[in-house]
């Protein structure tokens, strides 16, 4: 499977997006008549789309207009809307799986055969390029057939409707996943206002940040860690890498999700949370609350209820969590890999239905916490290290002490670094909230010299960021890969 190069997509932590596209799309938006609003938002999405490819921008576009076919079907023809349905998510799933998971089956055929037949002829890898975001915008399609399919709206679909939806910049390549249902009272009317855009320009700037200065320098570490090779690290240098990609891959995505946000609102959208401090989690089953909100809730609307859910007995619940968590981990990627990190967190989920949750509630909080945080850490090795020889053995050196390691885990480590991680770890903790939640700081936010503040330290990071990516430093975005 072949992926665009990071360089043709339009970042948005780029200066590209930042002082060329966003700030002439926000130009043209506001100055066009709000009869025409969509239209402007739709077409500068296409475009920002078109950034990584032309060619397969028409794949978006393509989609797009069977999937309002489809829509229309299913609105229209009440006696086979059913028909109509199956039909849109058998050819969604198709598609997804043309462009992504083809290769993966035919080099699972081709070791099949190799080890049945003897010099055995091997079906050539198509080399497939992958649409960024396809994973992304081919669920959201499929949950607007469903929603229409079970008509919790009467209002008709129009194509402007459906397509901007589908299309729409902001959460277009990396989510969040945005429900029909959730979007669309806001597609036909909406209030743009000083105050949302000013909070939309604060969100994008956290998002900003996180993914610059926490994610990047996180993910800098991991990756020098994880590719060395293994039989030169040691035990606390395992540590550190798998530590630091946690950190990464959370700030990445959650940072990303912050920038769709506030760039929503900037457009009098409101999105809905992504992600909700998910490293706090006491248990699993909460980790799959508070992480990739809008997948884990898509799945269990989508597919664990129409399975039966928890409605048809104890041993039908445990196989419906393990298939959808089997998609889960397809979902990411074509790699046998993902597959087992969607399945180990599914066993786990299962063994806290079985009895271990209610166990874990007599424990102390800090226990609870302890045991959720290396079950994340040991999946996230499968899920970073592809080849699972290598992950299996990394994973060893987490665990058993390694004399034969020569790294020295301070020589990964400078002031700069040491910083970041601590930020890390305040970041990601429940502190943000209880200070936000404290009544001193409920009296201080309403004064104008805290909004001041808050104000000036936010282009104070602002500037930072842009000083981390004129850098050119390492600036990749993990999720445009799903």
């Amino acid at each position: 499977m072949r992926f665009i190069l990071k360089k043709t997509i339009l970042l948005f932590s780029s200066f590209s997006f930042l002082f060329y596209f966003l700030p002439v799309l926000l130009t043209v938006y506001y100055f066009t008549p709000k009869k025409f609003r969509n239209e402007i938002l739709l077409l500068f999405s296409l475009v920002f789309y078109a950034w990584g490819g032309v060619s397969l921008s028409l794949i978006l576009i393509v989609s797009i207009l069977f999937n309002f076919l489809f829509a229309k079907q299913i609105e229209k023809n009440k006696s086979s809307k059913k028909n109509w349905l199956t039909v849109g998510i058998i050819f969604n799933i198709l598609v997804i799986a043309s462009f992504k998971y083809l290769d993966f089956f035919i080099s699972n055929i081709n070791f099949l055969k190799g080890v049945l037949i003897e010099n055995a002829e091997p079906i050539p890898l198509l080399n497939i390029i992958l649409p960024v975001g396809i994973s992304f915008f081919t669920f959201q399609q499929m949950s607007m057939l469903w929603d229409i399919y079970r008509e919790e709206r009467k209002d008709k679909i129009t194509f402007l409707n459906t397509a901007l939806y589908i299309s729409f910049f902001p959460q277009l390549i990396a989510g969040p996943i945005v429900r029909y249902n959730d979007i669309i009272d806001q597609l036909n009317e909406r209030k743009e206002s000083i105050a949302q855009f000013r909070v939309g320009i604060q969100r994008f700037i956290i998002g900003l940040s996180k993914k610059i200065l926490l994610a990047n320098t996180c993910g800098e570490i991991a990756d020098t860690i994880i590719n060395t090779d293994i039989h030169f690290i040691d035990s606390p240098t395992a540590w550190l890498g798998i530590i630091a990609y946690t950190f990464q891959i959370y700030f990445d995505f959650s940072g990303y999700s912050d920038m769709a946000i506030g760039l929503g609102k900037m457009f009098g959208f409101n999105i809905l949370e992504n992600f909700n401090l998910p490293y706090i989690s006491k248990s699993i089953t909460e980790f799959w609350r508070r992480w990739h909100i809008s997948l884990s809730s898509w799945f269990k609307d989508y597919v664990y209820i129409p399975l039966g859910g928890n409605r048809k007995g104890k041993s039908r619940m445990y196989k419906n969590l393990l298939i959808v968590f089997l998609l889960t981990g397809f979902w990411h990627g074509a790699t046998w890999s993902f597959i087992l990190w969607g399945l180990f967190h599914g066993l786990f989920l299962v063994i806290e239905k079985i009895g271990l949750r209610e166990q874990l509630k007599k424990l102390p909080s800090i226990l609870q916490w302890f045991y959720t945080i290396i079950v994340v850490m040991v999946g996230w090795v499968l899920f970073r290290i592809e080849a699972l020889p290598d992950a299996l053995h990394y994973l060893s050196k987490m665990f058993l002490i390694d004399s034969e390691g020569h790294s020295n885990v301070l020589s990964y480590l400078n002031n700069e670094r040491i910083l970041i991680l601590l930020l890390a770890v305040i970041v990601s903790s429940s502190l943000s909230v209880k200070i936000t939640q404290h009544k001193f700081y409920k009296v201080l936010r309403n004064k104008v010299s805290f909004q001041l503040l808050l104000d000036s330290s936010l282009i104070v990071m602002f500037i930072i960021s842009l000083i981390y990516i004129n850098s050119g430093s390492y600036n990749p975005f993990i999720y445009f890969r799903f």
